[in-house]
């Protein structure tokens, strides 16, 4: 296979992720082709132009500067598909149904380049499945791709292969996204979740079964699980909010839905507060209120017993700090073990279950015990992965 140049790539999905993809190729001097949906009245490409000028407002904000917006281009799939026979690189990133992403593939199947990659952005959908949508000639050519959110600042890009995908496709692939966008590229298999979504989701949901058994309070448990442990200041509940629930939930889904032989399978089901916030479209940091929200300029955490938020004000117990100082780690994980605290026993459980839950899933996840570190370490920031 000849040497892979990127001079032009085209983005499918104008939603958050696609449109901050988009930026972040700008970012690098990339020109972008950004596709959505024709709109059905006014400007044909207004969905995509109402996502770029979005970008302007995030926080943190994915460009470099406004002026980065000129190498991305709007288009809509009914007037500009034939476009895509400019792209080197095709990156698929729209919603997580794989009826929608099948549909699209074999619309655009017809009018991707002779020695074109089509990759997918999805973050747990089966990247073999995805292909079979694909004609034969075109499926030694696909892959998954996936971003972090946001894109411009997580190192962390997971590829993953099918198995159809040409050896050299991955090592191209790789060597441009490390070396043209600087990002860290683990090889993922094709597993629900792949590596990061599937131990990081885990430790969350694991944190959310000894919150309820451990009557701790959310806010409490952020004091716990943030900087004091090595894991970034969003700690547990406030990366949900961020996140955004419903992308929780559809992740948690992915692992209750394909994944009934995990051993673990019983941390797999969204507790009913967590359903409840969802269903009155209390989605997190994106929708105003979460598990969190701010009231003036006070921050306000949920209250499970009282039904209702309350000033934010979780702190470590003396006591649990003290035991965290011990800098030898078994004699730090003994002591956390032998307290009687129940901030002490949560730190001990959480940990227990991530060390054994990553230790039994290695060989289905990733290649090496290094990856599984790395993807935890780029994707979530964490200071040291689990082995």
């Amino acid at each position: 296979m000849s040497k892979f140049v990127v001079k032009h790539v085209a983005v499918l999905g104008a939603g958050v992720m696609g449109a901050q993809i988009a930026a972040h190729l700008a970012n690098a001097g990339v020109p972008v082709t950004l596709f959505d949906l024709a709109a059905p009245e006014g400007d044909r490409n207004g969905i995509v132009k109402k996502a770029l000028a979005g970008l302007k407002k995030l926080e943190p904000a994915p460009l470099a500067s406004a002026s980065r917006l000129a190498l991305i281009t709007p288009a809509n799939y009914d007037d500009h598909i034939e476009q895509l026979r400019g792209c080197d690189l095709i990156i698929e990133a729209i919603a997580e149904r794989m009826d929608w992403k099948t549909a699209l593939y074999e619309r655009i199947a017809p009018h991707v380049a002779p020695g074109a990659i089509i990759a997918s952005n999805t973050s747990g959908l089966s990247i073999d499945a995805l292909a079979n949508a694909l004609p034969a000639a075109l499926r030694d050519r696909f892959c998954g791709i996936h971003f972090f959110n946001p894109p411009r600042y997580m190192r962390l890009v997971e590829i993953i292969a099918t198995s159809h995908t040409q050896a050299p496709v991955l090592d191209q692939l790789e060597t441009w996204l490390t070396s043209t966008l600087g990002k860290g590229v683990i090889r993922a298999l094709d597993t629900p979740n792949f590596v990061a979504n599937r131990i990081g989701v885990f430790s969350i949901l694991a944190a959310m079964h000894h919150t309820q058994r451990l009557g701790l309070g959310f806010d409490e448990v952020d004091a716990l699980t943030g900087p004091r442990i090595g894991r970034p200041k969003s700690a547990t509940y406030r990366t949900a909010d961020v996140v955004g629930l419903d992308t929780l939930a559809h992740v948690v889904g992915t692992m209750d839905k394909n994944l009934p032989d995990d051993p673990w399978h019983r941390y797999f089901t969204l507790p009913a507060w967590l359903s409840a916030l969802i269903a009155k479209g209390a989605l997190g940091q994106k929708s105003g209120a979460g598990v969190y929200r701010k009231a003036g300029r006070e921050i306000q955490v949920l209250d499970l017993q009282a039904q209702d938020y309350r000033p934010s004000a979780g702190k470590l117990a003396d006591e649990v700090a003290a035991l965290l100082k011990e800098r030898d780690p078994a004699r730090r994980f003994a002591a956390l073990r032998a307290s009687d605290h129940p901030q002490a026993q949560f730190l001990w459980s959480l940990f227990r279950d991530i060390f054994h839950y990553s230790a039994v899933q290695l060989g289905q996840v990733a290649d090496n015990a290094r990856d599984l570190d790395l993807a935890m370490r780029w994707g979530f920031g964490w200071a040291q992965g689990p082995f």
